[in-house]
């Protein structure tokens, strides 16, 4: 149940909002990304081990990357490793155009990676900070929706593609670095506005001092070690597959790009659309419950995918287990900042990233290898099996376990 203080306690404050919308110009740039790579590169004769390996290399670097930003998101503030994050977004679009070679797509990936790191390591944190018990849900589910639909415009992208070449005369290597082009200075719109809506946003009170010691407090120790097994074995899990979903249509159906794109886009907006009952189910059910309740449902799901006679209805079965399993998205991120303390929350959000792509980053190799190879139907049946493993041990280890609700606003937004 929400507990009282007024109408004005379940809004989600202004700024908080701009914030949400002003870095979503940056999520066209990897919703973009991510098809040129899984769905494009295909087509251009790279193999799904190169593939997954691409995507590995995004994972690793952001791994080596999110402890350091997040130790220094909790001790001197995240404003400007956000803003560094977003700035990485428009370099990696615009090494984009130079070339489609698989070499020059790697060192965007990591850049991208290295970006993901500064972004995850901040934007949890920086919502929770500025919200409360009351109202975090909901905005964590309108970050999932404006994301998510952002995410899904630049997933949707080649869609357009064989319009413009008929219409223009331009190669389909043309359009694609033509993308990269204009959507670098798209992504560096967040950037620049940010610069100006956290322009005199402190993230620490005037003569607040950088705690020392120990990284993280106890509390928060034990907390994340029960959190990071659900998520070490969920990033396992997912990595087998999820990411390499258009190079399966491609290798399953021979779909191109064109087509697995706005698939993708559906289903990212299928998630944005499913974030928007989220904050009700986790209201009616209560957090943890309604996190087992749609991860659960979606692992059945992902096993009917390999199990359908047509793409078209491998594809419905796709999207309802996308929609299912990120409807728990933003009950899983406020859940966390709830349960952990104030102070370490940058750090912990970097450690619930790390856990959950370094398996991702692994596992994303083998099951393109396992693509490559000819078993189009193995990697969905293992992810199923370690997704019901960890699904049980979240609610083993959780069930009991309430937010705090001590939480206010340390400092008052700008604006």
């Amino acid at each position: 149940m929400l507990k009282g203080g007024g109408p004005s306690r379940l809004k989600v404050p202004n700024t908080v909002k701009w914030l949400i919308v002003l870095t979503s110009f940056s999520a066209i740039g990897y919703g973009y990304l991510v098809t040129a790579i899984t769905a494009y590169l295909p087509e251009m004769g790279v193999s799904s081990s190169d593939i997954g390996l691409i995507i590995g290399a995004s994972g690793l670097a952001m791994i080596f990357c999110a402890i350091p930003f997040g130790i220094l998101s909790d001790r001197i503030g995240r404003k400007w490793i956000l803003i560094i994050g977003l700035v990485g977004v428009p370099a990696a679009m615009f090494l984009c155009t130079f070339s489609l070679d698989p070499t020059y797509f790697l060192a965007a990936s990591i850049i991208a990676g290295i970006a993901e790191g500064a972004l995850l390591s901040t934007w949890n944190a920086m919502i929770a900070d500025q919200t409360t018990v009351d109202n975090r849900d909901l905005a964590f589910s309108l970050s999932f929706i404006v994301n998510g639909s952002f995410y899904g415009i630049g997933l949707a992208l080649p869609f357009l593609f064989p319009y413009i070449q008929d219409s223009t005369g331009m190669s389909s290597a043309q359009v694609h670095s033509g993308a990269f082009l204009v959507l670098g200075f798209i992504t560096a719109i967040s950037p620049i506005t940010l610069l100006w809506l956290l322009r005199d946003y402190r993230d620490k009170p005037k003569g607040s001092k950088v705690r020392r010691g120990s990284l993280l407090k106890e509390r928060s120790k034990k907390t994340l070690v029960r959190f990071s097994i659900n998520n070490t074995l969920i990033g396992l899990g997912a990595g087998l597959i999820i990411p390499l979903v258009p190079t399966w249509f491609f290798l399953r159906y021979g779909i191109p790009d064109s087509t697995t794109g706005p698939l993708l886009a559906l289903s990212s907006l299928s998630i944005a659309f499913a974030a928007i009952f989220s904050s009700r189910l986790a209201q009616r059910f209560g957090q943890v419950k309604g996190i087992v309740l749609t991860q659960g449902l979606s692992t059945i799901f992902m096993v009917a995918i390999p199990l359908m006679p047509g793409a078209a209805l491998a594809g419905a079965m796709f999207l309802i287990r996308s929609a299912l399993m990120n409807m728990a998205g933003p009950i899983f991120d406020s859940y966390l900042m709830g349960i952990i303390d104030k102070d370490d929350r940058g750090l912990a959000s970097a450690i619930n990233s790390i856990v959950w792509r370094v398996p991702n980053s692994v596992t994303t190799f083998i099951g393109g290898s396992l693509l490559a190879a000819g078993y189009l139907s193995l990697p969905f049946y293992l992810a199923a099996l370690v997704y019901i493993i960890a699904i049980a041990a979240f609610f083993i280890n959780f069930r009991n376990i309430r937010p705090y609700e001590e939480d206010a606003p340390s400092s008052p937004p700008p604006g």
